[in-house]
């Protein structure tokens, strides 16, 4: 196709989502993704410390004012090394960089904080990479000293070089620790490293922190985006001491709480979720979850309801009880092959009491990294509550592999070699998945076992529902106000079978499963859209779910620039955009954070 063919904005309903699948597989197949250059988003990367002013285009809701952070890789190769050029291998093991645009509204805006949609903005672009020492590292010796995702290791590292690196460790500290994956404000129990004063375009920000799947968190200041410091999880709680956690941390909507889990490796693996108190920065264990049946796994993200922490592990487990993964380098290879035999094991915890497991669950072999929802439903004449967990899952392992360079910049004829393979390509679709379990009340005759002596029925998880590729999508996101609750929109980025990466957002509509696409022109690549919600005039009657707009950094892959687009999260049409006049890397995931009360301008 020409490069400047559009593909049209669609309304689609259940009724295409199979043919639907199968064109998406099928254009994987035939290499549309030939005419959609990624290239600009891994390539010739800057860092820009500003503030820069982006050129604003069309129309940003003064409402929508405030602070968009993103963050995720933003360099992958490094030139001039001892053994050449340094390439990273894996979409996920770019070194650090993170992005802030400053949405400021202006006084003749109505302020701020504004409920208008009257639009005079403005938009500031600032960026830092987050990891200079362990780039520095890299260029001196030619190899990485940390472990990564995906990042194959050099061929000519012997036993020898492998011993050592475990028995020495990898350094760590602010600039070098490859910590980008989510954004976490003001998290519970940790101090704020940053320096100087707060920024009054962003109100009761205390710190800031980076996180990935591992047991190190990174703060960074919010004005400048230094990194300025590393903590550990043992410093919430001292049994917090194992290598691995989950990137995407949960709060509770209503006290602020945070909730996590720790991943030891021995004998058996030990999972410890805990969760810190916001108020007085205190952690407690709500259950440590430890037996020969339950393996150590790679673990993105889990769910939480109104009562209860929901706890998945999937089918992607670490191989030699976990230390397959610092001998490979790596989490991919340290990942065992997939057996369809390694069923999905679901652990309800309470969070309200001190019942630790109340519950648990399987469901058939599967991966997911990330989590949309979970929200609850009470049996008033039993007293048992239905508990619903919303995932994008997979039926393999097969995507992780999706996301290396070579696949997404279809380069050495990887890209064909990996999409080319139709059973590999469909199992690399998402799946938007509903589980629901029902968690009897204690004390009664369908109770789920005896709790008080660890002694639980392991009971099969019930399919809801599933809705298929292209209809729903990788990074969802969904109104913040309805975390924890019943809900109705998600929004993630989908692949029509146009793009190896990520090609359009769609709204999908979990009560009618009608999926709505925003009409992106060809090779114009979208990142994780962020809802904002219109803010609720005093006194007047609840908004719509979707009465907000969606914030996303698209790369134009022609023109090689990228732009911060704003969408009506209702129509999926575009408002406005601030443009930039160089490209920014695809990120992971973002956090907007309102403005303070008080104007500034």
């Amino acid at each position: 196709m020409a490069a400047d063919t559009e593909t049209k904005m669609q309304v689609r309903g259940p009724k295409d989502e199979e043919a639907d699948f199968d064109n998406t597989v099928q254009g994987l197949l035939d290499r549309d993704y030939e005419d959609w250059p990624n290239e600009a988003g891994f390539e010739g990367l800057d860092e820009i410390r500003g503030p820069v002013e982006l050129l604003v285009k069309g129309s940003i809701p003064a409402w929508a004012a405030g602070t968009l952070y993103r963050t995720g890789p933003g360099e992958f190769i490094i030139e001039d090394t001892p053994k050449g050029t340094f390439r990273t291998t894996h979409w996920f093991d770019g070194f650090g960089h993170t992005h802030k645009f400053n949405i400021i509204a202006s006084s003749d805006s109505g302020g701020e904080s504004s409920e208008s949609d009257k639009s005079i903005v403005r938009v500031e672009y600032t960026s830092r990479r987050q990891t200079q020492a362990l780039v520095d590292a890299v260029r001196k010796t030619g190899q990485r000293p940390d472990v990564a995702f995906g990042q194959r290791v050099d061929p000519c590292i012997g036993l020898f070089g492998k011993v050592m690196s475990i028995w020495r460790g990898a350094p760590s500290g602010p600039e070098w620790d490859n910590v980008c994956v989510t954004i976490q404000a003001n998290v519970p129990g940790l101090p704020s490293l940053a320096k100087g004063s707060q920024s009054g375009h962003r109100g009761d920000i205390k710190n800031l922190w980076l996180t990935t799947d591992n047991g190190i968190v990174k703060a960074f200041d919010q004005n400048t985006l230094e990194p300025v410091g590393v903590a550990k999880q043992k410093k919430l709680h001292p049994l917090l001491t194992g290598p691995l956690s989950c990137a995407h941390a949960q709060r509770d909507p209503k006290t602020g709480d945070y909730f996590n889990y720790n991943l030891d490796f021995g004998r058996f693996a030990t999972y410890r979720i805990f969760r810190t108190n916001m108020s007085t920065g205190t952690t407690d264990i709500l259950a440590t979850i430890s037996s020969d049946d339950v393996k150590a796994a790679y673990i993105h993200s889990f769910f939480l309801s109104p009562s209860f922490v929901i706890f998945c592990v999937p089918s992607s487990h670490l191989g030699w009880r976990g230390i397959k993964v610092p001998w490979e380098r790596n989490m991919v290879d340290g990942m065992e092959p997939f057996d369809e035999s390694k069923l999905c094991k679901w652990f309800i915890i309470d969070r309200l009491g001190n019942r630790g497991v109340v519950a648990t669950f399987e469901s058939p072999a599967g991966f997911y990294f990330h989590s949309v929802n979970s929200f609850e439903e009470h049996d008033e004449a039993t007293g048992a509550i239905d508990v619903y967990c919303d995932v994008i899952e997979y039926p393999t392992l097969d995507v992780v592999r999706a996301f290396e360079l070579d696949v997404i910049l279809h380069t050495k004829g990887k890209s064909m070699n990996f999409w080319g393979d139709r059973e590999r390509n469909r199992n690399s679709q998402a799946r938007l998945n509903r589980w629901k379990f029902r968690v009897s009340k204690p004390d009664t005759s369908d109770a789920d076992g005896d709790v008080n002596a660890g002694v639980l029925t392991v009971r099969p998880a019930e399919k809801v529902f599933e809705i298929k590729a292209p209809h729903a999508g990788e990074l969802p996101t969904i109104n913040p106000a309805n975390a924890t609750k019943k809900y109705r929109y998600v929004y993630s980025l989908a692949n029509r079978g146009y793009s190896t990466l990520l090609d359009s957002i769609v709204k999908t509509d979990l009560t009618t499963r009608e999926a709505l696409f925003w009409d992106n022109p060809r090779g114009h690549t979208p990142g994780e859209a962020i809802f904002v919600p219109r803010p609720r005039p005093q006194g007047e009657p609840e908004l719509d779910e979707d009465d907000g707009v969606l914030l996303s950094v698209v790369l134009d892959g022609f023109g090689k620039t990228s732009y911060l687009v704003c969408l009506d999260a209702k129509t999926m049409k575009e408002l406005g955009r601030a443009e930039c006049d160089f490209a920014i890397s695809f990120g992971f995931h973002g956090l907007h954070w309102p403005p303070s009360k008080t104007p500034q301008l």
